[in-house]
Formats: structure tokens, C-alpha cells, sequence
């Protein structure tokens, strides 16, 4: 029987008592999905999916997009990002270290993703682990006067600029990466495009601007929002068992991964990714009929 279990008073809900590799009615996905808009992400312990019913059961919940690191995508489900530090023919089979840094997938891109899925094959006993920040919630939180002050503002994403930060062992960026890579603007209020309510978007340690303010003025205003949104009282560290499953909500939950000794250790896992602005599906008793018609 599905039953769902807050993770935190702030963030998170985990579904039991599903497969989620075998056919859920429409009413208990429609509960399952209104829990992942309404609580940022959801957790599905013990879970064995193929690849195919990886894909299958993420465009339950909207269209799918690859956007980055295509050379570590699974050939026969291109779809999946494998994630994986383990190396076969002396190359690696995935992405080894990613996201180490508070940060919403995609933020560089004019439509970042609207969230993504994470199926654990083989973890560390210990580190490793992924923290997740609700954004919604950390807004609600601001002062009045603070709401008041970054309503109408943009931040300006840079993925040149964040490179040295995000990712300080790689080469510098080239010439042809910093034409492709482009500045981009988002709202720093975010307002969820299923349930309507307001996020702060202002992407993770990175000292990104504002647009139209000094870079003097910009850049503590969003250290502050990026400070606050990460507080422990919004925030949840997972704790990966083989197994499991989390879906986040791109467009309201900040992540974070953690180290691990990958040297001692395997960490691998599939990801795939819903592309932004999806329709929502077709939920409750209107599904129901609709999938009864021939």
C-alpha cells in the first residue's frame, strides 16, 4: 500500500510500499507527484530498475533532455547519465565527480531543467552522500523587506566564471568554450511553473551579479540569499544505499554532492533528466479514463 512519509519538517517525502517498476494507478502517481511539487524531492528505497524502466518511469513525470557530458550517456538508453568512477579497459564509464558545490542542474542554460532522477547501483559505505536545500522554504523564510527588495531582480549565471570555482582541477576555459558559453539571466524569485509558489533561484557559491546593480552591491546580496537558502533548517543530507531512488525538483530544491575516497571505493548510478518546461501529466481520475479508452 503506498504510503508517504515526510523526510524532514522541511524537505522531502519517501514513497513506500511501490515497485516502481511494475504499473502504478493513476491516483497513486498523481499523490506521488503532488508530493515531489508540494515537498522538493522524493526518495523510493529498494528499488532495481533496468535502464528502459529508468526511462520509462522518469517520463511518468515529464519529457526527458540530455544536456551535458553526452560521451558518459548509456549507449542503448542515451537518455542516462551514468555517474561512475569505476573504469573498464583503462577509461572511465562515467561522470567521477560532479556537483560539489550547492547548485540547481543547468542554471546556465536559458531553460534549465525542470528536475532529475537518481537511481544508486553501488555506493560507499561511507561519503559520497548528496544534500538537498528547498528552495520554497527558504524564501517563505526571507523578511518581508528582503522579498520586497529581490522581487523584480536578475542574476546573472556565468559558466565561464564558475569554472574555477566549480571545478578548479580542470583546464582553464578555452577561446571556443567561452564563445559557446554564454552569460544568462534568471529571476532571482523563481516562481514554480506547476504550483505557483515563489523560490529563491540564485544558484550556489558562485559570486554571480545582478543585473543593473554595482558588482560592490550585487555580489553580497546574493552570497546572502545563496547563505540563507542553505541553512540547516531547509536542508537534507542523504545517506545513498544501493537501491535507492531520489527525484528532485529542479526548479525548487538546490543539491549538493559530497566527497568520498574514490580510491578506496565505487560510486555508480544512473541519472536521468526532465527537460524544463514539460507539461505536467495528465493526472487522477482523467488518466484513469483516458488510459481505459481504446
Amino acid at each position: 500500500m503506498l504510503d508517504l512519509v515526510p523526510i524532514t519538517d522541511a524537505i522531502g517525502t519517501e514513497v513506500r510500499g511501490v515497485d516502481v517498476t511494475e504499473d502504478l494507478s493513476a491516483r497513486d502517481f498523481d499523490r506521488i507527484y503532488q508530493a515531489w511539487i508540494d515537498t522538493t524531492i522524493l526518495l523510493f528505497r529498494g528499488q532495481r530498475m533496468t535502464q528502459a524502466q529508468h526511462v520509462t518511469f522518469t517520463r511518468r513525470f515529464g519529457e526527458l533532455v540530455s544536456y551535458t557530458r553526452a560521451e558518459f550517456n548509456e549507449d542503448a538508453h542515451p537518455d542516462i547519465l551514468v555517474l561512475s568512477n569505476i573504469t573498464q579497459d583503462g577509461r572511465l564509464i562515467g561522470s567521477p565527480v560532479s556537483g560539489r558545490v550547492w547548485h540547481t542542474d543547468g542554471h546556465y542554460l536559458t531553460t534549465p531543467p525542470a528536475g532529475s532522477m537518481l537511481h544508486a547501483l553501488e555506493v560507499p559505505p561511507v561519503g559520497g552522500e548528496t544534500l538537498f536545500a528547498n528552495m520554497i522554504a527558504a524564501y517563505d523564510a526571507l523578511p518581508q523587506a528582503t522579498k520586497d527588495l529581490v522581487q523584480d531582480l536578475e542574476v546573472v549565471i556565468s559558466r565561464v566564471r564558475s569554472r574555477p570555482y566549480n571545478y578548479p582541477e580542470r583546464p582553464p576555459v578555452t577561446p571556443e568554450q567561452r564563445a559557446e558559453w554564454l552569460d544568462v539571466a534568471h529571476p532571482i524569485v523563481r516562481v514554480h511553473e506547476v504550483s505557483g509558489r515563489k523560490a529563491i533561484y540564485a544558484g550556489g557559491n558562485v559570486p554571480w551579479r545582478i543585473v543593473g546593480m554595482p558588482e560592490e552591491r550585487s555580489a553580497p546580496l546574493v552570497t546572502f540569499l545563496q547563505e540563507f537558502s542553505v541553512w540547516p533548517r531547509f536542508t537534507y543530507r542523504h545517506r545513498w544505499q544501493a537501491g535507492d531512488i531520489v527525484l528532485w525538483d529542479n526548479r525548487s530544491a538546490m543539491h549538493c554532492a559530497t566527497w568520498y575516497d574514490g580510491e578506496r571505493y565505487h560510486r555508480h548510478m544512473h541519472r536521468t533528466t526532465i527537460a524544463g518546461g514539460s507539461t505536467p501529466p495528465v493526472l487522477g481520475e482523467l488518466a484513469d479514463a483516458v488510459a481505459g479508452l481504446p
